[in-house]
């Protein structure tokens, strides 16, 4: 059995030299929440799934929160963000779904592979399984061996995790063709477990706008549709734009077949960590526990999730910010979650600070085609270029970077961001004309930023996929910059995710005009931060990594924390 399992966590995770697993011991037996969404995407299973984990957890049991992608990506590495959202990548260097970002910021601590499973990791361990003649000459299918796949990758998360209680996010709503295998296996797991597995639809009621009533048909048929899997829901989140009246619930109950106090209101809020506390107000934590036959080992303590929460509405003076970005058009629709990290970061180190941020999102292709002014930017009080890859956009981006450094904005570049600081530098500063990354300009003469030497041959063999630097990497901090005065620290661990690197060839060349690179790897080859000192600029600072997949409501980057202070003080 235990070989078994083994294999199991073989065939779950991607191999990386950062993986960790706690293996922690549990007992009795192990309960599986599955959150399915019904109606449409996008209505908030991802902020459901993280506070019902917050509010068991602080009941004293142990969960393991597990997102289900049914695309055929291996990861989320491969996908554009104007489509997909932001790409998250794990401690271990796993690049996963956004809503990963959102279970570590809610649990306050790291994830593991093992809680990530897209379709394409699923059926290319089965199509690796039966190449190895691991099936004994069976036909293999879809139906048994994909869904039992499906099925012993949970448990096998369970078991690395050592967790009492596993939630599993199934991506979708119900009703698409792509998650009807997960679905399945979750039916499959409630068989097995009849006792040990419970069902939560998050679902959408509109209130059409000619209308002006709030509408639960469209769940009525949601519930529906998943009972043509096989599958009753035990209790709906009933996402809507206010509060739940009780004509509603009592519809929704006798037409789903889902008890009255099961049905929790979700009304919208003005930020998604009210979502616990108002669960909370639901009883939602001790009916889920009443449901598994629990009870709590000990008594409910969210009180500095309450005190974080409250400094949310007692911050008055505004900070302004604004991000210069790629990825935020999408048709007529403006798409943030493509930099959701870096906004929820800026967020935390705001309110602790005790200051609200008014977020701005530019795009950076107007300022190079000339749509917009850059004396515009001296309204903000903090300019942040995060990460993002090919050339769209890259000179407006750069011009940018020069009004902030000589206009005295505080800066923050973010990977791609720090590197094009430098691009910046070198042209303006130390004088070399056309120079620039190698990843733009591949015969420049100054080629400043340049491909890892490890990736030369992988991208010659067009192996792109979960090939770059991925996850965490540590550094070693100077003394007397900006970055030690934050982290208060000789050495930290940050993740990245790039493929090129600052040219050691420039390197003198920029100390000697004034850039201080206060954060390098252990071997002093890698340039890991970049900073003006402050007699220079107030806050002139980059990081090849990416400080905003580490932030948390609880304990706040201390980079994104220094850079707030030094635009509240603009």
């Amino acid at each position: 059995m235990k070989r078994a399992l083994q294999k199991k966590i073989k065939h779950a995770t991607r191999p990386s030299s950062h993986t960790i697993f706690p293996n922690r011991r549990r007992s009795g037996a192990h309960k599986y929440i599955f959150v399915i969404g019904g109606v449409m995407s996008g209505v908030g299973k991802g902020i459901a799934t993280s506070s019902i984990g917050t509010i068991l957890e602080s009941r004293g049991f142990h969960l393991n929160l597990v997102k289900v992608d049914p695309y055929l990506n291996v990861d989320a590495g491969t996908m554009n963000p104007t489509e997909h959202g932001e790409v998250f990548v794990l401690r271990s260097g796993l690049e996963t779904d956004q809503d990963m970002g959102n279970y570590e910021r809610f649990l306050g601590r790291d994830l593991t592979n093992a809680d990530y499973m897209t379709s394409g990791m699923v059926y290319r361990t089965v199509i690796e399984r039966e190449r190895a003649l691991e099936y004994g000459g069976r036909c293999v299918e879809a139906v048994p061996h994909v869904r039992d796949e499906i099925v012993e990758r949970i448990k096998a998360a369970a078991h690395h995790n050592g967790s009492d209680i596993s939630v599993i996010e199934i991506g979708g709503t119900v009703g698409d063709f792509q998650n009807a295998l997960y679905i399945d296996a979750a039916r499959v797991l409630k068989m097995q477990h009849p006792d040990d597995v419970l069902f939560v639809m998050v679902s959408y009621l509109p209130v059409p706008g000619t209308i002006g009533e709030m509408k639960t048909k469209p769940t009525q048929t949601a519930v529906r549709d998943l009972n043509s899997y096989g599958v009753q829901p035990d209790f709906l989140i009933a996402r809507a734009f206010s509060s739940l009246d009780e004509k509603r619930k009592e519809k929704l109950s006798i037409s789903c077949n889902v008890r009255k106090d099961h049905i929790i209101s979700a009304p919208d809020v003005s930020n998604i960590y009210e979502v616990p506390l108002n669960f909370e107000k639901d009883g939602l934590g001790d009916l889920l526990l009443k449901e598994m036959k629990l009870k709590p080992r000990k008594k409910s303590n969210l009180s500095e999730w309450r005190a974080f929460v409250n400094k949310i509405h007692s911050a008055q003076k505004e900070v302004n910010i604004a991000i210069v970005g790629k990825y935020f058009d999408t048709g007529d629709f403006m798409l943030s979650d493509a930099y959701l990290s870096v906004i929820e970061a800026i967020k935390y180190s705001s309110y602790t600070q005790g200051v609200k941020p008014k977020i701005t999102w530019l795009n950076s292709k107007d300022f190079q085609n000339g749509k917009a002014s850059l004396p515009t930017l001296a309204k903000y009080d903090g300019i942040i270029v995060p990460g993002g890859f090919g050339e769209t956009g890259i000179e407006g981006k750069i011009k940018v970077i020069q009004y902030a450094r000589e206009n005295k904005i505080p800066y923050f570049g973010l990977c791609y961001g720090m590197q094009l600081m430098l691009v910046e530098y070198a042209r303006n500063v130390l004088g070399l004309f056309g120079a620039h990354t190698t990843e733009i300009d591949p015969h420049t003469k100054h080629p400043v930023v340049l491909v890892m030497p490890e990736q030369k041959k992988i991208l010659k063999e067009d192996r792109y996929g979960g090939t770059m630097r991925l996850g965490a990497y540590p550094a070693k901090i100077s003394k007397g910059t900006i970055a030690r005065d934050a982290y208060k620290a000789d050495t930290v661990e940050e993740r990245h995710r790039h493929r090129y690197e600052v040219n050691p060839e420039y390197i003198k060349a920029f100390e000697d005009a004034g850039v201080v690179f206060s954060g390098q790897s252990p071997s002093g080859v890698l340039m890991e931060i970049a900073e003006l000192p402050k007699s220079a600029h107030p806050f002139m600072l980059g990081t090849q990594f990416h400080p905003e997949l580490q932030a948390k409501p609880l304990s706040p980057h201390p980079l994104f924390s220094a850079f707030i202070k030094a635009a509240s003080q603009k």
